[in-house]
Parts: C-alpha cells; sequence; structure tokens
C-alpha cells in the first residue's frame, strides 16, 4: 500500500445519484425505476488507492462509470481536481479523458479482437495527436516493459494471450496517455488466483512509477486488503462505512461491514470469529427498503431504522459511518 502524505483531493462526488427506467413490457402499466446510487459523497485523495467493497448489485460498478463521465447522473455533482465535470468545455473533457482511465474486469471484452496488440496501444495517442510515428511507437514498446511484457507481443492478437497477458495489456493501454486516476473494476476478478497476485504487485509498482491515483472495485476482501489505503462499504446504492484498512479490519462499526468480513475465508484454520449470518437476500434496488435500506437484515436493527435514513457521521478521525446506532443525524 502506497503511504499518502497530503490529503489533497483529486475526486469528489456530492449527493451523486444515478436513477435507471426500463423499458416497459407491452401490457405493463408500472414504470419501474432501478436506484442503482443513492446519494453517495465521497472523496478520493492523490495517491491512495480507495477500495470499494459489497455485494454483487450493490451500484459499485456504476459508482465508478459515474465518476469517470461513462455515465450520466440523475443528480449531484462531480468534481476532478475541482472542475465540475459536467461544467466542462469540449477542450477540458477531452483533457479530462487523458487524466481519468479505467480497467476492466474482463479483459478479453475490453480489447478488439481483430486488431494488433501495437494499433491497441498506439490507438490513444493517435486519437488525441500525441507524438509522430516513430514517438508512437518507442513509446508502446516503453509500456509494453513497464507491464512485463516483450516487444514479440505487439503484432500479436488478443485470442494469443492468456488472460493474465490480456489484462496486461488493458493495463497498459489505460497508462498510454499518463493518466492521474484509474478505476479498476473488478481487474483482478477474471483471473487465476496466482496471477491476480502477479496483477497486483504490478498495479501497486506502476502505482508508484506513474504516481497514480486508485479507485479499486472489488468484491474480495483479501484483495482490497493487499492493496488498499482506504475502504468504502457500499450497500444498496449507498456508501455505509468509510475508514482506513487497518482500521476497517480491526475497529470497524457497522453491522454490514462486520458480516462482510465474517464471511470472508481466513487462511488460519484456528481463527475464532464472533459468527454473523445475515439473513435473507439483498433488496432489489426496484424496491429498496424504506429508511435504513440495511434494516430489514440488520442484527441490531431500531424502530427509527425503517423509516429515517441515517447520514455518514465521523465516529473517529477518517472513519465516517452510516448507522443510528452511533447517531440520531436524519439525511433527507
Amino acid at each position: 500500500m502506497t503511504q499518502v502524505a497530503e490529503k489533497n483531493t483529486i475526486v469528489r462526488t456530492e449527493d451523486l445519484k444515478k436513477y435507471y427506467t426500463p423499458s416497459r413490457g407491452l401490457f405493463s402499466t408500472m414504470r419501474a425505476v432501478i436506484k442503482a446510487v443513492v446519494g453517495v459523497s465521497l472523496d478520493i485523495f492523490e495517491g491512495e488507492t480507495l477500495g470499494l467493497v459489497g455485494e454483487s448489485g450493490c451500484g459499485k460498478s456504476t459508482l465508478g462509470q459515474l465518476i469517470l463521465n461513462l455515465e450520466q447522473p440523475t443528480e449531484g455533482k462531480i468534481q476532478f481536481r475541482g472542475v465540475d465535470v459536467d461544467r466542462c468545455t469540449d477542450k477540458q473533457f477531452k483533457n479530462l479523458r487523458r487524466q481519468m482511465q479505467v480497467i476492466f474486469q474482463d479483459p478479453y471484452a475490453s480489447l478488439n479482437p481483430r486488431k494488433t496488440v501495437a494499433y491497441t496501444l498506439e490507438e490513444p495517442f493517435a486519437i488525441h495527436g500525441i507524438g509522430t510515428r516513430n514517438e508512437r511507437k518507442k513509446w508502446v514498446s516503453e509500456l509494453l516493459e513497464n507491464v512485463e511484457l516483450s516487444e514479440e507481443a505487439l503484432y500479436r492478437y488478443p485470442h494469443e494471450f492468456s488472460g493474465g497477458q490480456r489484462q496486461r495489456i488493458c493495463i497498459a493501454r489505460a497508462l498510454a496517455l499518463n493518466p492521474q486516476f484509474v478505476v479498476c473494476d473488478e481487474a483482478t476478478s477474471a483471473l487465476d488466483v496466482s496471477i491476480q497476485a502477479q496483477i497486483l504487485n504490478l498495479l501497486m509498482k506502476l502505482q508508484k512509477q506513474y504516481h497514480l491515483t486508485y479507485m479499486f472495485i472489488s468484491h474480495n476482501l483479501n484483495v482490497v486488503e493487499h492493496i488498499s489505503d482506504r475502504v468504502a462499504v457500499m450497500y444498496l446504492g449507498r456508501i455505509v462505512e468509510v475508514a482506513s484498512m487497518a482500521v476497517l479490519m480491526k475497529r470497524n462499526v457497522h453491522p454490514y461491514t462486520s458480516a462482510l468480513l465474517y464471511a470472508n475465508p481466513d487462511p488460519d484454520p484456528f481463527l475464532q470469529k464472533e459468527k454473523i449470518i445475515l439473513a435473507g437476500e439483498i433488496p432489489s434496488p426496484i424496491n429498496p427498503p424504506s429508511g435504513c435500506h440495511f434494516h430489514p437484515r440488520c442484527p441490531a436493527r431500531m424502530p427509527v431504522c425503517e423509516e429515517k435514513v441515517p447520514g455518514l457521521c465521523e465516529v473517529a478521525p477518517g472513519h465516517q459511518v452510516r448507522c443510528f446506532l452511533f447517531h440520531q443525524n436524519v439525511a433527507d
């Protein structure tokens, strides 16, 4: 994990919301709304790795796409270095695209099967009009070297590589324009465990080399623990706890975070954990529970949890939690 010297905010979201309205069937009379992201306010600090964890379908990937402007928010603000993303001029937005990049979960699906590696890595420079042909070839070779692939890979196609090698190519493409912020959206979940470790170590090495800030989205807490400085826990579209990795592992306070950590496999077979088993399934974002979204499954729920939404409160410096067990403030 990197050491964050100064907490300069590189990305900020304010009350970010994203609702989807799926197309209705021929005989449908109801108009369903999928509430994927619900009022997320979050700061990501320069030079850190912020892990984003939660169950499948909780809105992690949608939040990452909103920050990258791959999806348009229903409400709320996104700022990159103090500039509102939705108010950028065309020139500012093109520069923004260079500064914010993404590494997707499936490396094969995110590569064009008809294009060679050389074409794939040179394309970002061509789109932004950077460098001469010879300069681009040199930069492409350097990118391959930085992700630990040989130059003979340049004229091969995606199907000729293993999953780990394809993900290295995707990482090289993400770094081509020297970005400042990279969203890693389940970047290792499609890989074998041994390859996951190699890719994680590569990402950490490149973070120091390129002075990067990561938002690392994953459902695997062991992976998040290995790479993250801070962690945000997400449940059904809302952030429920934010803390440093060390604090979250030892002094987490939200009931959902405690349940996640209990469910996480531990290599020590003799380790005794407090038994925490959640009842029921994660609710549908089409019809989320009233009040606190977690209250139907929470072992510590109170009557107020069914009626009101708790706001994020600070229980210690840098440690925030959304739970009525710790305060009685209500977010609108």
